[in-house]
């Protein structure tokens, strides 16, 4: 039944005319001029959707009369306009919905109702990784290894794609996602006919990366989820929500010179971090948005994850539309987005309404100066002033643990197992090459990194690493040799117009090569290490570090071997490549002397922001984006002649990459009984801040892991072990390698890091995978205690698909992130919550218990749980159900959300 409030309207501009649901008819005695511009673009969604039985006068009311003081209670649907994917998340999504097909059937139902309803784009960028650096033959060989590695997925993807309506693929070597869906994707508005009429709406959607949210720099709605809600979506199901706080950021001033908007964003990170804004949306606004060019915006919008929001989102103004034109969108889309934005209230100047907000922050933009974020986090912001000083307590903490560790006996290297007693070197150790020697020490910058989707989308701090890589070249200034370098371009715009301005020759000759197009060394495909200086830092125990220009540097991501991770811009990136270490202090050491033994120092090689303006105005322009988007879905030759199977089905292949998941085996028409948990053990029990970086397998695949152990089962070399983010595909590689972090720290293995637990039924120390076996056999239900911000991190679905195949019921947190919560009720896990003030700790739980657990009711707000220690009296306790919504206990119900589409659709006569 239709919405009282849901009226149409037409607009016209220039020869079109368009449908639209204009907010200031469905007021319901709120001001909506006056909503966030967010919660406009949600309005709006409603007001579209009002004949489908998800939206009510009541989820409109509540939303146009929207109370920022109140806490959040309405649920709401949103239906986004497209879904967006990369490789890592995409692959598995196209196998559930292959594997979907074929439960389809088993059910009696057409596998064609298994198909994306609207539009789904997959790019191809999380694959690439730096085997080859440092030498111009580099792109090259690593994307020529990546498709062999690759072929199989590829093939798979190419199948899909012929498969599934609505479906693209961009191929390998393209870009990184987020920055093609910023130059190329993004719409700005929609049209859709529908009958005898041409809807106009705003550019929406979700996708199954985190850093989605970098589109909200154009004032398009959209975040991450993981791959389990975003196939849900590609399948017709809203996404359910409720309606959020929203945070304002008022942004006065602008930056001063010599920082950077990495500067910037590291600096409102860590002050959203301190406000609190899990699960809120951040809309920016003020004086300063006039400063603040379209890529800066985007820097900022990119690392709403790191900082916890939901989104982090800038409205439309003209500096939107100038950005468009600039990437080459038609005048008429131009015209489109502009008028719509207009006539339904969205438009930012100088005259709009301030909108109210839950809360507001504010921030000087003239305060921001120069800043490293690190070691682990990407909230953990420096002073570059303070650099030295905050690496040299880092360095102490660890020598002060190592040295206690070693003298005990008890320090755990990767795989778990006791290291030498020997004390870890305090003075280094010398490599030697055929060139020469080095002294290789604690806080050795092994790897230099300029990546991520995060910087290499804004012109001006590439160009910025240029000038710094030119004036370094012209003093005669070398990277050290233990360093690692790569640069990994966004799109193949950047390498047009670094080669335009000669900076790229600047750049390639301190060894910064392009090494591939797509997201690399931030998701922890850096590649090997030179042997030598592998062995050096495993031999000395030695504190190395890496610097990206990244958005992600959690423990054991950025490389296994480098314990120290700093996110820094792309100019501080070529900087530190030449310090060559992380206890140098920036300001007043040297980076090298003249030929007259002058030394040079960083503010010898900073270019000015005019240095910084003339090179970008001059040399980036339209014509460059139309020519490089053009034949953007094409590929080369090796990517068009894979040969794909023509069929509905997919005819699963003998493939260690892609394999038929278990997910939907036995699944019966009928939707099962909750049950209670009874007799469940403790699997893992871990502290704060346990990542999906810890949980979801990725980065290297040890030989000697479970994972590895398979693939040289199944006849994999060890030199083809690829990533696990590459193999995805494959939920045999996955479960093996879920909790396997070089750096997990599972109390209930005391003095190990990596994948070890205690099988509680023997008593023995073993795999997490070996003891899930066990407990699986003897019929024993599973459960995780952790502490605060469990799930933070990236938007793996493997994170919540591991452990649901690991034989996980049930996680006990002091508090979740947003993505993940959602993510365990969409594998049909359930998501607990201990009371404020009570831990594991306070209760006294140490994760020997047996644990019950009564059967959860629809709406039930909390749950008793009863812990017995073997051999004493039991301890129970309240714990808060995270089902948020009633749609999420259908989901839980069903045992997970694709069981919920999937007998819908096999029941449907649709």
């Amino acid at each position: 039944m239709a919405t009282q409030y849901s009226r149409e309207q037409i607009l016209s501009i220039n020869d079109g005319r368009y449908t639209i649901y204009p907010l200031d008819q469905a007021s319901a005695g709120g001001d909506t001029s006056t909503l966030p511009y967010s919660l406009k673009l949600l309005l709006e969604n409603l007001l579209r959707h009002g004949n489908e039985d998800f939206v009510s006068d009541g989820d409109i009311e509540a939303l146009a009369n929207w109370d920022p003081t109140a806490t959040p209670a309405q649920e709401i649907a949103f239906v986004p306009a497209r879904v967006l994917l990369q490789d890592f998340t995409g692959v598995p999504a196209i196998v559930d919905l292959a594997a979907m097909r074929d439960a389809m059937v088993e059910l009696g139902g057409e596998p064609g109702r298994i198909n994306p309803l609207s539009p789904v784009e997959l790019v191809i960028d999380h694959s690439v990784m730096v085997d080859f650096f440092g030498a111009d033959d580099s792109l090259t060989r690593n994307t020529d290894i990546e498709i062999q590695r690759n072929l199989e997925r590829y093939q798979f993807l190419r199948w899909g794609q012929e498969a599934f309506d609505n479906f693209r693929v961009v191929p390998p070597g393209t870009g990184i996602v987020h920055q093609v869906n910023l130059e190329f994707l993004a719409r700005g508005v929609f049209t859709a006919t529908q009958g005898d009429r041409t809807v106009a709406y705003p550019d929406t959607l979700v996708g199954t990366d985190s850093h989605t949210t970098m589109i909200n720099a154009l004032g398009v709605l959209g975040w991450g989820v993981g791959g389990i809600e975003a196939e849900a979506a590609m399948l017709g199901q809203p996404v359910t929500m409720l309606i959020p706080e929203v945070v304002g950021f008022r942004l006065n001033g602008q930056l001063p010179e010599g920082t950077t908007a990495t500067d910037l964003v590291l600096t409102v990170t860590q002050q959203l971090r301190s406000h609190g804004v899990v699960g809120k949306f951040v809309e920016f606004f003020g004086p300063g948005l006039q400063h603040l060019s379209l890529a800066d915006r985007a820097t900022i919008a990119n690392m709403a994850p790191e900082y916890g929001a939901t989104c982090g989102i800038f409205p439309v103004d003209a500096e939107t539309i100038n950005y468009l034109r600039l990437t080459g969108r038609t005048e008429e889309q131009l015209a489109l987005i502009e008028g719509y934005m207009k006539a339904m209230g969205m438009w930012h100047d100088e005259n709009s309404p301030e909108a109210r907000y839950s809360a507001t922050l504010t921030l000087e933009l003239e305060d921001v100066v120069p800043s490293l974020a690190g070691p682990k986090r990407p909230q953990d912001r420096i002073a570059l002033t303070d650099s030295k000083t905050a690496f040299v307590k880092v360095l102490q903490e660890f020598q002060q643990l190592a040295v206690v560790s070693t003298e005990e006996g008890d320090w755990a290297e990767e795989g778990g197992q006791p290291a030498s007693n020997e004390a870890i070197a305090l003075n280094g150790i010398t490599v030697k090459r055929k060139d020469g020697s080095f002294q290789l020490e604690h806080g050795a910058v092994v790897i230099a990194a300029i990546t991520s989707c995060t910087n290499t989308s804004n012109p001006a701090v590439l160009v910025a690493a240029g000038l710094v890589a030119r004036k370094a070249r012209q003093l005669g200034l070398k990277t050290k040799p233990w360093v690692k370098t790569s640069l990994a371009p966004g799109s193949k715009v950047v390498t047009e117009y670094l080669e335009k301005t000669g900076l790229l020759d600047d750049l390639e000759a301190l060894g910064f090569y392009i090494v591939g197009y797509g997201c690399t060394t931030c998701i922890g495909n850096s590649g090997p290490l030179p042997d030598d200086i592998d062995a050096a830092i495993r031999t000395a125990n030695l504190f190395a570090t890496s610097v990206l220009s990244g958005n992600r540097n959690f423990e054991g991501r950025i490389h296994q071997d480098v314990r120290g991770n700093y996110l820094a811009s792309p100019p501080l990136v070529v900087a530190y490549a030449l310090a060559g270490n992380m206890g140098v202090d920036l300001y007043k050491d040297p980076l090298g002397h003249t030929e007259d033994g002058a030394p040079i120092t960083l503010r010898d090689l900073w270019p000015t922001n005019q240095e910084i303006r003339t090179i970008v105005d001059s040399a980036v322009n339209a014509d460059m984006f139309r020519s490089k988007y053009a034949d953007v879905y094409t590929g080369n030759d090796t990517w068009n002649t894979l040969p794909v199977a023509d069929s509905e089905l997919y005819p699963w292949p003998d493939s260690t990459y892609v394999r038929k998941p278990t997910f939907f085996k036995d699944i019966s028409a009928t939707v099962p009984t909750v049950k209670a948990l009874e007799g469940g053990r403790c699997l893992v029990k871990a502290g704060d801040s346990v990542t999906t970086d810890h949980i979801s397998p990725a980065g290297a695949i040890a030989p000697d892991s479970p994972a590895g152990r398979y693939l040289q089962e199944q006849g994999v070399d060890i030199a083809d072990f690829n990533s696990y983010g590459s193999r995805r595909g494959n939920h045999e590689v996955m479960v093996r390698g879920t909790f396997a972090n070089v750096r997990m720290r599972n109390q209930l293995a005391p003095a190990t890091e990596g994948s070890w637990t205690t099988c509680f039924l023997d008593g023995e120390v073993t795999s997490i995978y070996e003891a899930a076996e066990r407990y699986h056999a003897a019929g024993v239900p599973l459960v995780v205690l952790a502490g605060k911000e469990y799930g933070t991190g990236s938007s793996r679905d493997w994170a919540a698909k591991g452990p649901s195949l690991l034989g996980v019921s049930v996680v006990i947190a002091e508090s979740f992130e947003r993505i993940h919560r959602s993510n365990l009720i969409g594998m049909g896990i359930l998501p607990l919550q201990f009371e404020a003030g009570t831990t594991a700790e306070t209760l006294g739980l140490t994760g020997e218990e047996t644990f019950t657990i009564p059967a959860v009711e629809p709406d039930q707000s909390s749950v008793q749980v009863t812990a017995t220690p073997p051999g004493g009296e039991p301890v129970t306790f309240d714990v808060r159900v995270r089902i948020d919504t009633p749609n999420e206990y259908s989901y839980y119900q069903n045992g997970g959300i694709l069981h919920y589409v999937l007998r819908r659709l096999a029941g449907s006569g649709d």
